[in-house]
């Protein structure tokens, strides 16, 4: 049977995809959720400390889906060549989409200014919560004890993670891949994927409704693992 593993995006922690992994393990998967909330305590580059958190999670055989969430997808490239061999899809939920070829690039100028205006002189970032109106924040959880869950395990990343580029090794998407898409600003990201002949599918909702549906998105990673 695959493990899937839940790669949440280094921006948030563990808990975004936690309600998801009990879904699945209550219906017979195995489900890992390798914790990235340290992945940039160090200098650059971060991606091998991203993958190795990854592969060290991941149990000794058999195959595994990797599922990405938000700028998590940026990393599957790597993830994929990692565990060579024992990947038998990779999922992007809401995700950035790796190109097939060449560096995942940095942010383009127009995010990249707004991410400079908020680092502090450090070159710190506030915990991505901070980064929007409350009104907002608090449109993206099922309800306030989630959300204080989510806020409380945010790291706050260095500016440069957003903006160094990320090796793709070749031919890193010649497994199944599938993509599921909530919100508007993935619209383009999820037009992307189905260029490259990928199944698409929308399940309306905020960036993090994998913790207000998760039965929904267990059920879409079920159906896409096995290509149903």
């Amino acid at each position: 049977m695959d493990t899937f593993m839940l790669v949440h995006s280094p921006s948030l922690g563990p808990a975004t995809w936690n309600p998801v992994a009990e879904v699945l393990r209550a219906r017979g998967h195995a489900a890992v959720v390798p914790s990235l909330v340290d992945v940039t305590a160090g200098p650059a580059p971060y991606w091998p400390r991203v993958v190795d958190a990854v592969t060290a999670a991941a149990p000794p055989d058999g195959p595994l889906v990797i599922v990405a969430h938000s700028n998590a997808g940026r990393f599957v490239p790597l993830i994929a060549e990692a565990l060579r061999g024992r990947i038998s899809a990779c999922l992007f939920v809401d995700a950035a989409l790796p190109p097939r070829r060449g560096p995942v690039p940095g942010e383009p100028p127009e995010p990249a200014a707004f991410l400079r205006d908020l680092a502090d002189d450090a070159g710190i970032l506030p915990r991505w919560t901070d980064w929007w109106p409350d009104e907002v924040v608090a449109d993206l959880f099922p309800d306030e004890a989630t959300r204080r869950v989510v806020v409380a395990e945010q790291p706050r990343l260095p500016l440069d993670y957003y903006l160094l580029d990320i090796p793709v090794p070749s031919r890193w998407d010649h497994v199944r891949g599938a993509y599921l898409w909530f919100d508007s600003p993935y619209a383009e990201t999820a037009k992307e994927a189905s260029e490259r002949g990928w199944p698409v599918e929308r399940i309306p909702g905020g960036h993090l409704h994998q913790l207000t549906d998760p039965e929904s998105v267990a059920s879409w990673l079920i159906r896409s693992a096995t290509g149903g």
